[in-house]
């Protein structure tokens, strides 16, 4: 049962911090268990970076338990563009947000709890972690066939991906993050991590596409309360801690000093988009001219989630080169972004401001160029 956070009780007994910081000043004696009281990505990844960065763990594990509103979060190494629709998501209202560690892209809602194990570099162990879920959850419902696999992911009846794993090692100290489905709307999972981008050509970690279900399907009373509960006793019981939840609020800088410039961080373009490794988009689209369609080709090159090299070609007798031309030096430096396409739809009012046919086309293209952003 989680109870309530407070600064006389929680991290002032934590741990000692690698960095001093206000109002921690004793230690304890063993680990902890906590819980976010948020459900937002940005807030709840930055505490993540946040214990990693400072605080000592020797001897003091910590499982930290969040849930997040609906969000996609892609490995620190993937493409969004290759991962996930983003078209969809900017309609839902669905967030992005790249962690710092590895592994591939999931959906969180408030039905998937993330699990996070942070311990010393020396006593990482996925392996022990994922055992210690299946354990949780055989105590509560016996009849689960829940297994972890070579890959440190967790099965369900040997075929449903119920958890999958990402991982971050530091110097001193490392953490081991997984997901749990409990509730999730897999409807929604299922179409937002189904990217509908055609021609990527890319480097980047791409993800493993699996069968899921939910827990909550196996059986009704396996609720996301519940289960958090016995993983935590669980945890409590085999290192030997207090087995209450402690809900810490990650946006309280007398406790985090510095944790919301953490989360404005990984809330920037430049870390979401801008860390993309290099790729490139070589596709076409056909534009309707009379009774018929013409193509379009468009390949892109994009370095640090930026048009490096844009050469769109378009039929002449629809489009004049010299149109085409400054139309694709316009997007160079650009952000590869809907909203970049504005800019050279400006530039061309300014230039050829009577031409309506010019400004139709013009925007057809445009349009057409934001589907693939």
């Amino acid at each position: 049962m989680p109870i309530p956070f407070s600064r006389k009780n929680c991290f002032q007994l934590l741990c000692n911090l690698k960095v001093p910081a206000a109002g921690f000043k004793n230690t304890v004696k063993s680990g902890l268990i906590l819980q976010s009281i948020s459900n937002d990505v940005y807030q709840n990844l930055a505490i993540e970076d946040w214990i990693h960065d400072h605080m000592n763990l020797e001897g003091r594990p910590v499982l930290f338990l969040w849930r997040n509103s609906p969000s996609v979060v892609i490995g620190r190494h993937q493409n969004p563009w290759q991962e996930c629709n983003l078209n969809l998501m900017r309609e839902a209202g669905v967030k992005l947000a790249r962690r710092r560690s590895g592994g591939g892209t999931v959906y969180h809602d408030m039905g998937n709890i993330n699990l996070t194990f942070f311990t010393t570099k020396k006593k990482y162990d996925r392996m022990e972690n994922l055992k210690l879920v299946v354990r949780a959850l055989s105590a509560v419902q016996p009849q689960l066939d829940v297994q972890p696999t070579k890959r440190f992911d967790l099965l369900l009846d040997g075929q449903f991906k119920i958890s999958g794993t990402a991982s971050k090692i530091g110097r001193t100290t490392a953490y081991h993050h997984c997901t749990l489905l409990c509730s999730t709307n897999r409807t929604l999972l299922s179409s937002l991590l189904k990217s509908p981008y055609q021609g990527i050509k890319s480097n980047a970690t791409a993800s493993i596409p699996s069968l899921v279900k939910n827990l909550l399907e196996r059986d009704p009373t396996l609720t996301c309360e519940v289960l958090m509960d016995a993983i935590a006793a669980e945890y409590a019981a085999c290192h030997q801690i207090d087995k209450h939840i402690t809900l810490i609020n990650p946006t309280d800088e007398t406790l985090f000093p510095g944790i919301n410039s953490k989360a404005r961080d990984l809330q920037t373009w430049e870390w979401i988009y801008g860390k993309t490794p290099k790729f490139s988009i070589n596709t076409s689209f056909n534009v309707l001219h009379g009774q018929s369609h013409l193509e379009v080709k468009v390949f892109i090159d994009i370095k640090n989630g930026r048009i490096e090299l844009c050469n769109i070609e378009a039929p002449d007798h629809w489009l004049p080169l010299e149109i085409c031309d400054k139309l694709n030096s316009s997007f160079i430096g650009s952000r590869f972004c809907p909203i970049e396409t504005t800019m050279p739809t400006n530039i061309l009012h300014r230039t050829c401001p009577e031409d309506d046919d010019l400004h139709s086309k013009w925007n057809i293209l445009c349009e057409n160029i934001k589907g693939i952003m």
